[in-house]
């Protein structure tokens, strides 16, 4: 049951981060060429948090 929510939680955390980079990459006027690294990078990254979350969760 706690995965299940905790996937829904990473869904939506996934959501907002690639909205807010959107945003973030049409305000500084960032070029195209750039844009899926950014993307990319920020979705790595904030797997990496959320997948090291769910562990400490899960073993505490």
């Amino acid at each position: 049951m706690m995965l299940y929510v905790f996937v829904l939680f990473a869904v939506i955390t996934l959501f907002i981060f690639n909205s807010l980079t959107y945003k973030l990459c049409l305000q500084t006027e960032m070029s195209q060429e750039k844009q899926p690294n950014v993307f990319r990078t920020i979705n790595i990254l904030i797997t990496i948090l959320l997948i090291s979350s769910y562990i400490e969760v899960i073993y505490t």
